[in-house]
């Protein structure tokens, strides 16, 4: 890989080359490179999990990282750890690219997010905002006022030690930086979920969903990722004063779909056609030309209502 003649050989920080083992003196091993100078490994740059550096003898071929081509005492510093990272990154960078899943074990939490660990000493970062809400707020909803943000520090303790699969946002190998997203993996799926079910459903059936949003008109559920909305008129065969005192964001309800349009860019589903209608219940027990007694309620000039 080397052409030992040339004793001048140009080095760069992350350079990865293979080098000759001279001698291991004091913890340290002094590998030749073909640069002007040998190259010294020394403290944790020795640390591998795939190779153990006190085995290592004068001969010895070995994979070094250039750390600095020249430190203040004009010495060249290696690395075996990093050659193993170095190859971790390149794996990260792919990923990137291509928008593969990553998997990352949390190590710690902190006020902005988790820090995890993506390979053997290569950490990440997952802010707050770019986890799935369902695991940091109540219900998956984000909430405002006093003690959130230390209800939201206790769950993300909670999860020191879960996998999580996650997309690389930033990726910078240089300034060691890396921010992940797990919202990047759920919204994905989600959206495969949603195109699945909307391939099979049809007006009538009936779905389980949980949901999403309340809003003065209704409220919007999310049933095998197909979000739509049900309107205030399908919520209850009773007059709904106040749809708050009824559901929360959250809360699990079965629907039917009633309309579907657009290719599933607007969704109506109902609560009240999965109930009994009180109406038809009332009337069941009547028949035309019964003779019954009634209340007059309100006289009018066309009639009376009774």
């Amino acid at each position: 890989l080397n052409d030992n003649s040339n004793k001048l050989k140009q080095l760069s920080r992350g350079d990865i080359l293979e080098g000759e083992v001279v001698d291991i003196n004091n913890g340290a091993v002094i590998v030749d490179v073909g640069y002007k100078s040998e190259g010294i490994v020394a403290g944790r740059e020795l640390k591998s999990d795939t190779l153990d550096w006190t085995k290592l003898k004068p001969g010895d071929k070995v994979l070094v990282y250039v750390v600095k081509p020249e430190d203040d005492k004009g010495q060249l510093i290696l690395s075996i750890r990093r050659t193993q990272q170095a190859s971790a990154w390149l794996s990260l960078e792919n990923a990137k690219k291509n928008n593969e899943v990553v998997e990352a074990v949390v190590v710690e939490s902190n006020n902005g997010g988790l820090i995890v660990e993506i390979g053997k000493g290569i950490r990440g970062f997952i802010p707050t905002s770019q986890l799935d809400a369902a695991r940091v707020y109540a219900n998956g909803v984000r909430q405002v006022g006093k003690d959130i943000s230390s209800k939201v520090q206790k769950r993300l303790n909670s999860l020191i030690g879960e996998k999580i699969k996650t997309r690389i946002i930033e990726l910078d190998r240089e300034k060691n930086r890396i921010i992940l997203s797990e919202k990047m993996v759920t919204q994905a799926r989600d959206i495969e979920k949603r195109a699945e079910t909307l391939k099979k459903v049809k007006e009538g059936d009936v779905l389980e969903g949980t949901i999403s949003g309340i809003t003065p008109f209704g409220v919007f559920v999310n049933a095998q990722g197909l979000e739509g909305l049900v309107h205030l008129s399908e919520i209850s065969w009773d007059k709904v004063e106040d749809i708050g005192a009824l559901y929360s964001v959250g809360d699990k309800v079965k629907v039917m779909v009633i309309g579907l349009s657009d290719g599933g860019k607007r969704v109506a589903y109902s609560i009240k056609r999965l109930q009994d209608d009180p109406w038809a219940q009332a009337i069941s027990k009547y028949k035309i030309g019964d003779v019954v007694d009634g209340v007059v309620q309100k006289v009018v000039p066309y009639g009376a209502f009774v």
